[in-house]
């Protein structure tokens, strides 16, 4: 992961999309959301056991999502710790950005 979040997946001639990097993969998060889809298409024969499933796609994304923001403050922490004092203050600064943003993300969700 290169700590970057200004774009994400390239588009096929190589150019990066706009907005932030995804928090979880796309095939993780897929999963993610063909479990939860599942669970809504069975509610109406299985209620019970569609609302199971529903906590499990739950609990899914949310340990992906600990996970994965784990992962991102390690790679951001290792991007400014330890600097040598003429670039620390650009890195001190490029990291306070990646925290505010994902910071700002995961209050507007």
């Amino acid at each position: 992961m290169s700590g970057r979040t200004s774009s994400s997946a390239p588009f096929p001639w190589g150019r990066h999309a706009p907005g932030p990097e995804p928090l979880l993969p796309p095939d993780e998060r897929d999963k993610i959301v063909r479990h939860l889809g599942h669970a809504v298409n069975t509610f109406a024969d299985t209620p019970g056991q569609a609302l199971e499933e529903a906590e499990s796609a739950f609990d899914e994304a949310t340990e992906a999502l600990v996970n994965a923001l784990t992962e991102r403050r390690r790679v951001l922490r290792a991007s400014w710790q330890d600097q040598n004092p003429e670039t620390r203050s650009a890195e001190l600064r490029l990291a306070l950005r990646e925290y505010r943003e994902i910071t700002a993300r995961l209050l507007r969700a």
